[in-house]
């Protein structure tokens, strides 16, 4: 009778470590897919860094690229301010000029008359090197290419907040072109 226990409590065990086996063998599988997923998992994250890595230095070469042309968008206002202002002090010198030139033609014109000789004729029938038309059209162009590159620039979303020192393009801008058109005026005026 002992030895029937003895030999059905090794039965029970042998049983048990059997099912036991069984389970650990399961568990061994699943800790091995999962190990193959975790080392999938790791490849992917480091490309995925990888990738990363590359979208940075991407971003990076265009917001260099952004700021070499906002130089260049600087250099360019810069060299058009500096051309405006050296085109007023050419139109005032002219004008200056001519309001020399006008009193002596009109002199040397009644001398003229009264001796019995034709008046001079104007400086703009003259020549035509003497007319500040082409001035007009560098201006005009400039003028409508100005408020061309204005309007394209983006609107503003209504309820943006505004800069408090405002938009200096745009106040730039508008000031150059009423400078401009006041100039031209001007010049016409004396032409007249």
């Amino acid at each position: 009778m002992a030895d029937e226990q003895e030999i059905m409590c090794k039965l029970e065990n042998i049983k048990e470590i059997r099912n036991k086996t069984i389970q650990m063998e399961r568990i061994k599988s699943r800790l091995k897919s999962e190990f193959e997923a975790l080392e999938s998992e790791e490849k992917h994250l480091k490309e995925y860094k990888q990738e990363m890595d590359l979208l940075l230095q991407e971003k990076m070469a265009h917001v260099e690229e952004l700021r070499l042309i906002h130089a260049d968008i600087n250099v360019m206002e810069n060299t058009i301010k500096q051309s405006e202002n050296d085109l007023n002090k050419l139109l005032e010198t002219t004008r200056r000029l001519h309001e020399e030139y006008k009193p002596l033609k009109e002199h040397v014109d009644a001398m003229r008359v009264g001796l019995g000789l034709q008046r001079l004729p104007n400086l703009s029938d003259e020549e035509e090197k003497l007319s500040l038309e082409p001035a007009f059209r560098v201006i005009s162009k400039f003028t409508v290419m100005h408020q061309y590159v204005r309007s394209a620039r983006p609107k503003v979303v209504p309820g943006t907040p505004r800069n408090p020192k405002g938009s200096k393009t745009n106040d730039d801008g508008e000031k150059t072109s009423l400078a401009f058109e006041t100039n031209k005026n001007k010049i016409r005026h004396i032409y007249m």
